[in-house]
């Protein structure tokens, strides 16, 4: 999730909730303006929304990528394995 600078000039600042024992239950953007303690150290990471859009794009193409070697290198390696109703080699019949 990145830090978005809204067109007003507040930024969009990612937040988890947790639950109980401390496991995320959830992700949400949360508006602050300049009045917030966090402001500038957020305002130097923060993206406009087109930028954080093309980020996000570019890494749906980079992850169908990933997935395609990903189901290459699967079917490699299943066919490589020998028949499971075949044991040291000998004929399952």
């Amino acid at each position: 999730m990145f830090v978005i600078r809204l067109p007003n000039g507040n930024l969009m600042v990612p937040e988890s909730a947790f639950g109980d024992g401390g496991r995320i239950v959830g992700d949400a953007y949360v508006e602050i303006g300049p009045e917030d303690a966090d402001y500038d150290r957020l305002a130097r990471q923060a993206l406009t929304e087109e930028e954080a859009g093309r980020r996000r794009l570019r890494w749906q193409e980079d992850d169908e990528a990933l997935h395609q070697e990903f189901l290459a290198y699967r079917a490699q390696r299943d066919n490589s394995w020998p028949d499971p109703g075949q044991r040291d080699g000998a004929d399952p019949s």
